[in-house]
């Protein structure tokens, strides 16, 4: 397509690619050529949305492949570490990486390693794959990582101390977990930079804002059942949603372009009011809780 780049033959791996956002994104992705990796939890739903893309694909007569599938729960150091060797095994190289999964639970749950389970699943498993598969996106040259955070990073604190969240809430949960992954972007972004491997990779962060399909996916309750509707109305379809991360992985404008974070198609300026430390110390303590490190 004008003004992107060539996607064909570029291997783009999309987490939490069976519903949403990240399905739009995989969906996106294959039609424009990519050879697409759904990773996602449960073997059933990967399977149904590998057989929609790929009929998508023959229906459109895009002319790309159908994906394939990685399985993996992100709530557990181990199976994170299984996957990534798998991939790895496999020889593939790797372009553009989409850490798309996240969740959002209305009580406090823990993953299978004892952290408050969206910490884990939101941040801490895209810190631990991110870094397991960088070496392989170093070999594939260029490359790019995308991120998906939220704006609710803004309001949110990230108390280092209080990684358990003893006085849990569904928006303190999903809120840090976002506001680490704004940290971890540009930390990342500086740290590859420093170490002079910035050359040919990129790592972005991005906002999709609400999407329609994803309105009350984790509370299917009564005030859901009465209002859903209408607010999918009002918000914005996946695939309208799914454009910034798009863009990011394929505008050649942003081959370059690194430690940003997007929204609506648009780098916003200073995302946060960085914490050089805070930083620091939110690194060292998730290599320590994953076993990863740059």
């Amino acid at each position: 397509m004008n003004g992107e780049l060539d996607m064909v033959g570029r291997v783009c791996l999309v987490t939490g690619a069976t519903d949403g956002h990240g399905r739009a994104v995989a969906a996106q992705l294959a039609r424009r050529g990519a050879d697409v990796v759904l990773l996602g939890r449960n073997p059933e739903k990967c399977r149904r949305v590998q057989s929609e893309i790929t009929a998508e694909l023959a229906a459109t007569g895009s002319g790309g492949k159908g994906p394939d599938i990685l399985l993996c729960d992100l709530a557990s150091r181990e199976e994170i570490d299984r996957a990534a060797r798998e991939y790895l095994a496999s020889g593939r190289p790797l372009h553009v990486l989409v850490n798309n999964a996240g969740l959002v639970t209305l009580r406090r749950q823990e993953s299978a390693d004892g952290h408050e389970l969206g910490f884990a699943v939101n941040y801490l498993a895209m810190f631990q794959l991110t870094l397991r598969l960088l070496p392989r996106m170093l070999e594939s040259l260029p490359a790019r990582i995308i991120n998906v955070s939220s704006d609710t990073y803004k309001i949110a604190r990230l108390d280092l101390e209080d990684l358990p969240l003893r006085s849990y809430s569904a928006a303190k949960s999903y809120g840090r977990s976002k506001l680490a992954i704004v940290y971890f972007t540009i930390e990342l972004a500086r740290r590859l930079e420093a170490g002079g491997l910035a050359q040919g990779i990129t790592v972005n962060a991005v906002d999709p804002g609400p999407v329609a399909s994803n309105i009350g996916a984790n509370n299917p309750g009564l005030l859901y059942r009465l209002v859903g509707p209408l607010i999918k109305h009002l918000f914005p379809s996946a695939d309208r949603a799914a454009r910034t991360a798009i863009m990011l992985a394929t505008d050649p404008k942003i081959a370059t372009r690194t430690g940003g974070y997007y929204r609506s198609l648009r780098l916003r300026e200073d995302p946060l009011d960085f914490d050089a430390e805070l930083s620091r110390r939110l690194w060292q303590i998730s290599a320590e809780l994953t076993g990863a490190d740059l």
